[in-house]
Parts: structure tokens; C-alpha cells; sequence
């Protein structure tokens, strides 16, 4: 590895220093293959370097503050992003975010394959719905394409199961469930939660998306949405990407929370609780605007941008479609 000019002026500053040196500047200079004149150069600049480095250290520790917010480790956009919503915000590019943590190595968390089978079908009935959705997962605003789907949650040698609606526009968990067993009954629950806490803003044009588990094909979860007046669509056999936004959100909670101390079902339950209070509310999107899902919600509901930047321009479109949806 080539050493910079920078450094190998360190190294002779460090050396003249040292009780023990025999050789003078010029010497020193001539060996490290670097001139006089340069070493000087650098020599004077030092308060700036001193300034720029304790810049640096206090940018970088804002950063490690973002970094760490509520325990989750994120991205460079993640802390971009947790930037600008502190109480007083701070605007820092995302090459300067990417320089600092390089420099001070500090590692992103790298997305995982997801390691987990999706649910057997072996227990469905011939209830298919079509799916109606076809991947327009934003096209008609919020509160219009709901996602649902169940995962595995695997702790101390065992499973519990999730069950969550995600609102495809606003990628809002509007209601979950945790159950100890694949039982109907938790996606039955969460289906009325969803009805209970947000049923105002339902309509009957919105759609509950799954894929066609056996839990979406039973009698009883039809009739639910039926009673619901809820619009039922399901992905196609073996297609994960006709619920990919689903399936995505599943592969983040994944990655970022912690089960290994968990030995109790109540334990995981609790994680569980906690990372989706912190999703909805303060873990921001990109694609939102630099908002959370909540946040964006509220942005789309009200016009009110809640940061002290410019909203993206891009997302103008999206703030009038919600509307007029």
C-alpha cells in the first residue's frame, strides 16, 4: 500500500521529535522521497488539521448518536435521515456520513438472505382469490392496498409466529399480532385490530392483499373481510414478489432486532412490540420523504412537512394523490 505524502511527513515530524534521531530535515526528507519545502507546508498547516479533526470528531459523534438511536443499528441513509429529526437538526450529506464512518470505521449492517421457508401450503383449500393488486402497490394512495402475510420468528430453539397488515403507500404496520402457534385465530385478531384502530379511514375499495396460505383461504378469514366489506387479493402460487414490499419489511425487522438473550415467548414479544412502535414512528424512509411512516401519514393528511429542509419535489405527486384518493 503507497504511503501518502501526508503521512510520510507525520512519520518524519515523529522521528525529529524522538530523543534518539541522528538526522535532520533535508536527510530525513531525501529518504522518505517527499521535499523540504512540502514538509514545512504540512508543518504550518497543523491548526488547521487540529480544527478539521475536532470538526470531524464531533460530526462523527452525532453520527454514532444517530447510529445507535433506539438500539437499532442503520444505513447511511438511515442517519442522514435520523439527522435531520433531532431537536435541533443537522444537515449532513451522505458522502460526508460515508467518509466519517470510514474513516472512524464505523460498519452499516448488511442485509441478510432470509434464512426462513415461507409457510407450507399443504393445508390450503380451493378459497384463491385473483390477485387483483398485480404489483400496483402505490398506485392508488393510501389506505387502498393493505399487505398481509405471517412470519417465522425463530428464538432459544423454537418459533412464534407474526402476523402484520402493512399499508403498501405509507408502509405503516397498521396492526400485528405474536402467537405461540400457527393457529387462525392471531390472523383473525389482526384483522380486527386493523378494523378497530383504523376503520374510519378504510373505505371499499381497499384491498387485503396475502399470498395463499391456508390461513387466507379459510372460510372464517374470508367471511371476516366479507363483513369487513374488505376486498380480498391473493399473490400467485410461489410468486414472493406479488408481496414484495411485505416480504422486505420482514427481512429489515430481521436483521435489526436481537433475539439471542430471549427465552421466553413474552421476551420476544416485547422486542417485537418495541421495533414496530420504532418503525412506524422513527425509523425513516427515503422513498417517504425522510420521514417515518407515521410521519409521511400525517404529511400526506395534513400538507404539513414536519422537517426544517424543503420536502423532496418528487414527492409532491404523491402528497396530491393521497389526497384525492
Amino acid at each position: 500500500m503507497t504511503m501518502t505524502p501526508s503521512r510520510k511527513f507525520e512519520l518524519i515530524h515523529e522521528t525529529l521529535l524522538a530523543g534518539d534521531n541522528v538526522l535532520n530535515i533535508s536527510e530525513l526528507c531525501e529518504l522518505a522521497g517527499v521535499s523540504r519545502s512540502g514538509y514545512y507546508r504540512w508543518l504550518n498547516a497543523e491548526p488547521v488539521r487540529i480544527k478539521r479533526e475536532s470538526q470531524d470528531r464531533a460530526d462523527f459523534e452525532l453520527i454514532l448518536q444517530a447510529y445507535r438511536f433506539r438500539g437499532y443499528d442503520k444505513g447511511i441513509r438511515g442517519i442522514h435521515m435520523r439527522l435531520l429529526h433531532l431537536p435541533q437538526p443537522v444537515q449532513m450529506n451522505v458522502k460526508k456520513i460515508q467518509r466519517l464512518m470510514r474513516k472512524y470505521g464505523l460498519t452499516c449492517p448488511i442485509r441478510k438472505a432470509n434464512p426462513y421457508r415461507r409457510m407450507a401450503k399443504a393445508l390450503k383449500t380451493n378459497n384463491v382469490a385473483g390477485n387483483l393488486l398485480n404489483r400496483e402497490f402505490t398506485a392508488h394512495g393510501a389506505r387502498s392496498v393493505l399487505l398481509t402475510d405471517i412470519t417465522y420468528i425463530p428464538y432459544n430453539g423454537t418459533f412464534c409466529y407474526l402476523s402484520t397488515i402493512l399499508d403498501a403507500y405509507t408502509k405503516q404496520v397498521l396492526s400485528y399480532a405474536v402467537s405461540s402457534s400457527l393457529e387462525l385465530d392471531f390472523v383473525l385478531e389482526c384483522i380486527n385490530l386493523l378494523v378497530e384502530k383504523h376503520g374510519v379511514s378504510l373505505n371499499a375499495k381497499t384491498l387485503i392483499h396475502s399470498d395463499q396460505g391456508f390461513h387466507y383461504t379459510s372460510y372464517r378469514f374470508i367471511q371476516l373481510l366479507k363483513d369487513h366489506a374488505l376486498r380480498q387479493s391473493m399473490s400467485r402460487r410461489g410468486n414472493c414478489w406479488d408481496n414484495a414490499p411485505q416480504e422486505s419489511f420482514f427481512g429489515h425487522m430481521k436483521d435489526e432486532i436481537d433475539l439471542s438473550g430471549c427465552t421466553a415467548f413474552e421476551q420476544v414479544r416485547a422486542i417485537l412490540d418495541d421495533w414496530i412502535d420504532y418503525y412506524n414512528n422513527d425509523r425513516y424512509q427515503w422513498q417517504l420523504a425522510k420521514l417515518s411512516p407515521n410521519e409521511f401519514y400525517t404529511y400526506l393528511t395534513t400538507g404539513v412537512y414536519p422537517l426544517q429542509c424543503k420536502p423532496p419535489v418528487h414527492d409532491e405527486s404523491l402528497l396530491t394523490r393521497s389526497m384525492v384518493t
